[in-house]
């Protein structure tokens, strides 16, 4: 190709087996084979077995966020919904988003009793602000480029993604033959997504009667319910032999951007059963080279299923149309070769500059943080209103804990439910990893008060009571931080949370051995705060408490209210 070279960067939120990971891959090592220099960012550094699966991988460049700080490129890559946030933390003269789907729809049903769940709906509206950045994006898939254009008047070029056709062949590698009045289905994805709905697809399988049921997944899973042979975590160039062993892929994901998996299965010889999802249609014909079912429309995917099974001239006529389409549909080589057009002629036009990027971020974490402190208010006006259904709401105790040498990670942390206006007990079990060890109790994730009868660590192997909190002298001794404040209350300890990150640091255990379990109990009760305002000494300092809890309330909801990004998956 007679191209400029360029330096191109993508910031890559996991290295490991997914699919829009693999066609960052696709694209980034055949743009390197075209004479430009590429790098993945990520916000850690990555040990290479994690992109092993792909073994071109290795060969591009990798850095972290921090070594690339003083990198100058041409280009630099948002690639999923989070990334958009931090180009302003890399130099280049071009900026833009690659949309491999919607990701606002990737988001669970929000629920209040559960821990990750109970804001989801906050941080779907962040999610799809991502997609308010004026930068020149790319797609893969026409409803994606359609919906940004109706959506926000983005112009997204598109960019089909294409095939390994040198591994991706009918025949070339099988585990076990296909048989003659047997079917064979493959169900693909991890088994824990819920928009990829494995568990549903496996469950159908064996409603209709199928003679095998196989999963190809990247769950790390050696087994699972109804599935006779699993393929966990396997390197991409051993994939086309599990697709060739079997007649079907049914793939009933409820979400996708131009799915791969059933294109893969046209060219191992396969047909497939898909719901409607959106991207489909880029390729899939309903009756031609496959079936397409409307969502939830089981009744319908079994019915195909036993049809496929008891008239197997069905199967080799959608077998056959799969066919055509996959000798009709371009190789990757084709498809980075549009893809390394689009970002020259990205280049060629006036760039983004990197304190628009930092004031439109700044700007959507703003509106992000309302949003936050309105729910806050929300919820501590039903707190205050203490009615009937606050008591049923629900509360959580978040723990952290680490060896002394090492610090606090932020990922080694367990969460307990407790529903509020009641006395409850959350229990927790942790494995001590190395003395000194830490714990921190976060005792709500609500605004209002917290009272802690006890705090008892129990070591499971020696049975030694290791730490016992229980009085209101106890908790004097233990270090208050963050958005925690420490009142005085007769009876019980009590401590006023007003925002997102109340913290309890109890003094290290140093009793103990690696790999121990310590067993902790935390009892407590979360009240209101409204009780505050009758003039009674609560302050442990023996100021007056009416003053003091109004000019804490008063200043209560001017504070931030955010927490960090949600795990990706």
């Amino acid at each position: 190709m007679n191209i400029d070279s360029l330096s191109i960067a993508f910031i890559l939120g996991s290295p490991d087996i997914n699919g829009g990971t693999y066609v960052i891959y696709e694209h980034g090592t055949r743009l390197q084979q075209f004479g430009h220099r590429v790098t993945m960012i990520t916000e850690q550094s990555i040990d290479p077995a994690r992109h092993a699966w792909h073994p071109a991988a290795v060969e591009l460049n990798w850095l972290t966020f921090d070594q690339a700080k003083d990198e100058q490129f041409d280009i630099v890559l948002a690639t999923w919904w989070q990334s958009p946030f931090l180009l302003h933390k890399l130099s280049a003269s071009h900026y833009l988003y690659f949309v491999q789907s919607i990701e606002s729809r990737f988001f669970e049903e929000e629920d209040p009793a559960h821990h990750d769940k109970r804001d989801l709906s906050l941080w779907q509206e962040f999610c799809e602000s991502s997609y308010s950045f004026n930068i020149p994006v790319i797609t893969e898939a026409r409803w994606i480029q359609d919906y940004l254009y109706q959506t926000y008047n983005s112009r997204a070029k598109l960019v089909r993604n294409g095939i390994r056709k040198d591994i991706y062949q009918d025949k070339k590698n099988i585990i076990s033959p296909r048989q003659k009045g047997r079917l064979r289905v493959l169900v693909e994805g991890p088994v824990d997504v819920f928009y990829k709905n494995v568990p549903k697809s496996i469950e159908l399988c064996h409603l209709a009667g199928v003679d095998e049921v196989w999963l190809l997944t990247s769950s790390d899973v050696e087994s699972f319910p109804g599935v006779d042979r699993v393929f966990s975590r396997i390197p991409i160039h051993k994939t086309p032999a599990v697709y060739g062993s079997c007649d079907v892929l049914v793939k009933l994901s409820y979400i996708e951007g131009m799915f791969g998996p059933p294109l893969e299965m046209f060219h191992c010889g396969g047909t497939a059963i898909v719901y409607d999802v959106t991207g489909h249609d880029e390729y899939i014909v309903h009756g031609e080279n496959s079936y397409v079912v409307p969502r939830d429309q089981d009744e319908q995917v079994v019915q195909y299923l036993q049809e496929l099974k008891e008239q197997p001239e069905k199967l080799d006529i959608l077998k056959q149309g799969a066919a055509t389409t996959a000798q009709n549909w371009p190789d990757w080589d084709h498809a980075s070769t549009e893809f390394a057009q689009a970002l020259q002629q990205i280049t060629k036009q006036p760039g983004a500059s990197q304190g628009y990027l930092q004031s439109w971020t700044e700007k959507l974490n703003r509106d992000n943080e309302k949003r936050f402190l309105a729910k806050v208010e929300e919820q501590f006006a039903a707190r205050e209103a203490d009615t009937e259904e606050n008591e049923q709401s629900e509360n959580f105790v978040q723990l952290y804990y680490w060896e002394d040498a090492q610090g606090l990670q932020p990922q080694d942390f367990q969460w307990g439910k407790y529903s509020g206006n009641t006395a409850a007990m959350v229990e927790f079990d942790v494995v001590i990893t190395g003395v000194p060890f830490w714990i921190r109790v976060d005792p709500s994730v609500k605004v209002g008060l917290i009272n802690i009868a006890s705090i008892e660590v129990v070591n499971q192997y020696s049975g030694d009571t290791v730490y016992l909190c229980n009085t209101p002298a106890h908790f004097v001794e233990l270090y208050v931080a963050g958005t925690l404040r420490r009142l005085n209350a007769p009876d019980m300890a009590t401590f006023l949370s007003y925002g997102e990150d109340p913290q309890l640091l109890l003094p290290a255990i140093s009793r103990g051995e690696i790999g121990d379990i310590l067993h902790i109990v935390i009892k407590l009760r979360e009240t209101g705060v409204s009780q505050l305002f009758n003039g009674d000494d609560l302050f442990l300092d023996g100021s007056c408490a009416s003053s003091k809890c109004k000019k804490i309330i008063s200043t209560l909801f001017g504070r931030k209210k955010s927490g960090s990004f949600p795990a990706r998956r």
